[in-house]
């Protein structure tokens, strides 16, 4: 199901003092079917009120939502909530029942909508076995661990069949080995179901390692989208550069960030994609130009398809050599960011 977004706006009143606080200013976005979606942002860069607008959980004060190309923000309160059905929502702190059971938490937006019981008891046994939690239908939810609480909270979300689903900081809460488990199910039902997927998250290590797309908010506004590789090639926002400079290694690499060995210098940042990353690149650059170089920092990503590399180095060169290197680095599909008073 494409989600199409066509300048949203929503804004506030201030509770301490007369006029509005913009929480989305005019954003427009084409969200592809059958995808990961991420939408970033840090606290308070209105992403979170962008994803109450696109659930449907509020209205907009003006713009449009489309699922399909039907239009269904002007929905009628009944067909909004008929719409709404067919969604999924996962949250942070799961929000499950704790006077019901895990199967029963399950089987809770069924019953809501009168499904009969043996449609109920055969639909919540089958998602138990897609969260890989058969064995813990009958038990409470107090003796569960945080990663089965988000398992019975997904499996939850897909009860009614939902075309778009919808995570909200969905991994916020967890340990960084529990996260991957987590992404990697979503990852599984997203292909197995061919769902929409949303993620809305302030983590870049969330969309590196789950989502093909991506789209950057900052301050209620749109700073850049398109897909994961080419954001991690080629950031074109100080807010995505911020963001990748503090970027975490993937979990099971053990490591917590990339290594920087020098403090100081680092004019130039390279960023390789895919199998580039295992090429000679630097030592076949410095014998083919003649200038020398000094590397600063380097690590390797592994996004959800492939790998991105990353250099912070300087060269040592007359400026014509130089220029002629970062040319040719270029023209071998390696991003090549200077900094402004290099």
């Amino acid at each position: 199901m494409e989600i199409e977004l066509n300048n949203l706006v929503k804004t506030y009143q201030k509770a301490s003092a007369p006029g509005s606080v913009y929480a989305v200013r005019g954003i427009s976005l084409r969200i592809p079917s059958n995808t990961i979606f991420g939408i970033i942002g840090k606290s308070g860069a209105g992403k979170s009120t962008l994803v109450r607008l696109v659930s449907l959980l509020e209205r907009p004060d003006s713009g449009e939502v489309r699922f399909g190309g039907e239009r269904v923000d002007n929905l009628s309160d009944r067909d909004l909530i008929a719409r709404r059905r067919r969604l999924g929502m996962i949250f942070q702190n799961f929000n499950l029942f704790s006077s019901r059971n895990a199967a029963q938490n399950i089987a809770y937006p069924l019953e809501i909508c009168g499904t009969p019981k043996a449609k109920i008891r055969a639909r919540v046994a089958e998602l138990l076995e897609v969260v890989g939690l058969a064995d813990r239908a009958a038990s409470p939810v107090s003796t569960l661990s945080g990663g089965q609480k988000q398992r019975i909270a997904i499996a939850r979300a897909l009860a009614n069949s939902p075309d778009i689903l919808f995570c909200d900081e969905a991994t916020s809460a967890l340990d960084p080995q529990t996260t991957l488990s987590i992404l990697n199910l979503i990852r599984e039902i997203q292909k197995k179901m061919s769902l929409t997927v949303v993620m809305i998250t302030h983590q870049m290590e969330v969309v590196r390692d789950a989502c093909r797309y991506v789209a950057v908010v900052n301050d209620g506004t749109l700073v850049e989208s398109g897909s994961v590789e080419d954001i991690f090639m080629r950031p074109q926002s100080e807010v995505t550069k911020g963001f990748l400079a503090h970027l975490p290694q993937n979990a099971a690499d053990g490591a917590e960030r990339m290594v920087r060995w020098s403090n100081g210098g680092g004019k130039y940042t390279l960023r390789f994609y895919g199998t580039q990353t295992d090429e000679p690149v630097i030592s076949n650059l410095a014998h083919r130009f003649g200038i020398a170089f000094n590397i600063r920092a380097a690590g390797v990503q592994l996004l959800s398809e492939n790998k991105v590399g990353t250099l912070v180095m300087d060269f040592d060169g007359s400026a014509d050599d130089v220029g002629k290197a970062i040319a040719y680095l270029r023209g071998q599909g390696i991003a090549v960011e200077k900094e402004a008073d290099a």
